[in-house]
């Protein structure tokens, strides 16, 4: 069984291992493989003191197998937003666990007063687009040919919710 629970420093491992496998999938991220392990530790440090919110999806056995977190923007005039980044290792994929992060950490985001929730995803990924239309999120415009990957291109879609 996979549970949804806000992230604690003793989750930050975990938390990087599943992006980096996620990653290396090489179709979902736009970087290849997680961050160091230090700089992965600075962003869920910087979130949980108060700089967004993060949830993540792990096993009976307490490991990580998705995230999904709200970075609050660091600068004047953007600190009412947030940037959604999200995602689950491929076998637990396809079972409502990404809809499950999402509406905690969305919430938990309104609750802490984030205001807007943008997001990019790239537009070969379908499932993920339709589950942030489900959600409410709109289109708001496209980066196009924003990724050049293994000799094709890929148009980045960029989202929006006011929660």
């Amino acid at each position: 069984m996979i549970r949804v629970v806000p992230t604690e420093e003793r989750h930050i491992a975990g938390y990087h291992a599943a992006l980096d496998a996620v990653a290396r999938e090489r179709r979902w991220l736009l970087f290849l493989e997680a961050p160091p392990l230090e700089r992965s530790a600075a962003f869920v440090r910087r979130l949980l003191a108060g700089g967004g919110v993060q949830f993540i999806a792990v096993t009976d056995s307490d490991e990580v197998v998705g995230w999904c977190d709200i970075a609050r923007g660091a600068r004047d005039g953007v600190a009412h937003s947030g940037h959604l980044g999200m995602g689950l290792v491929k076998e637990h994929r396809g079972r409502g666990v990404g809809r499950k992060l999402m509406e905690a950490a969305l919430a938990a985001a309104k609750a802490s007063g984030i205001e807007r929730v943008e997001l990019e995803v790239f537009a070969s990924n379908a499932p993920a687009i339709t589950l942030y239309r489900k959600l409410g999120f709109r289109e708001e415009g496209r980066k196009l040919k924003a990724l050049k990957r293994d000799g094709g291109y890929d148009d980045l879609v960029v989202m929006a919710l006011f929660p």
